[in-house]
């Protein structure tokens, strides 16, 4: 790996911190590391997504106990995104057109990170027409899902910015609605990623990245329990999108150059 086991643990710590005090799992960002560092490519999905789990699964806990979490708005959203993400991450695809929809995936992860303190900041007298249809929220969800499955991202970092967008709910809300969804997305999508890999052949090799999962349990608890101040929330924002877009620019450079 081109950061050390240990380097790139320590920023899988440092990630799981800053996204746990948002509600995300980091996963977009995970697999920016793992790709930067060169780890296969087959693996990258497996490994971002269980860290996923691992992260959101405390913050998902926090918004229940503070009745954050709405779950009679939140289903229709999950209703198509957890078969979608489980078909997602079980279709198989080849190491370019895996890492061109990656490429592009992260770009527009990337942009939306830049763009979401604007939705957040609009005020919306009601909400529009579209965001009521009762189709809205299982098509979106089911979009994301099937995205987030296949490159292992779960699916909060696309989700949040559209809330916004329509004035969904509160920031709060919206960040327990986004930590329920990754948590849920991200377990089908691994299952369909381990029914596509084979457990048994690769399972030791996504084991040997154990420090990884340790990492983001420890950092996953100091984010939902302290909350970074070491920077304002929209600079850790803007840091991370031009890491994510960093690497959407290289992957799909070496793809197409």
């Amino acid at each position: 790996m081109a950061f050390g086991t240990a380097g790139l643990a320590l920023l899988f710590l440092l990630t799981a911190a800053l996204y746990a005090s948002v509600g995300f799992g980091g996963g977009s960002t995970y697999i920016a590391l793992l790709a930067l560092a060169d780890v296969d490519y087959r693996m990258l999905p497996v490994i971002a997504l269980l860290c996923n789990i691992i992260v959101v699964m405390g913050g998902t806990l926090r918004f229940q106990v503070r009745e954050l979490i709405d779950w009679q708005r939140i289903w229709p959203i999950l209703l198509l995104s957890v078969p979608a993400a489980w078909a997602g991450g079980r279709l198989a695809i080849d190491r370019d057109s895996f890492l061109i929809l990656l490429g592009l995936s992260l770009a527009v992860a990337g942009v939306l990170l830049f763009a979401e303190p604007l939705f957040r900041n609009r005020h919306v007298e009601s909400h529009s027409a579209g965001s009521r249809a009762i189709w809205f929220a299982p098509t979106v969800g089911g979009a994301i899902g099937f995205l987030s499955g296949m490159v292992g991202i779960g699916g909060g970092i696309f989700l949040a910015p559209l809330l916004f967008l329509i004035n969904w709910a509160d920031s709060r809300r919206i960040a327990a609605t986004a930590s329920v969804f990754i948590l849920v997305n991200s377990a089908s999508g691994l299952i369909g990623q381990l029914m596509k890999s084979q457990w048994e052949q690769g399972g030791a090799a996504i084991l040997s990245y154990w420090p990884l999962f340790v990492a983001v349990l420890v950092g996953g608890q100091i984010g939902s329990f302290l909350a970074s101040k070491a920077l304002p929330e929209r600079w850790i924002q803007r840091l991370t999108a031009l890491l994510v877009l960093y690497v959407a620019i290289r992957i799909l450079w070496q793809q197409f150059s």
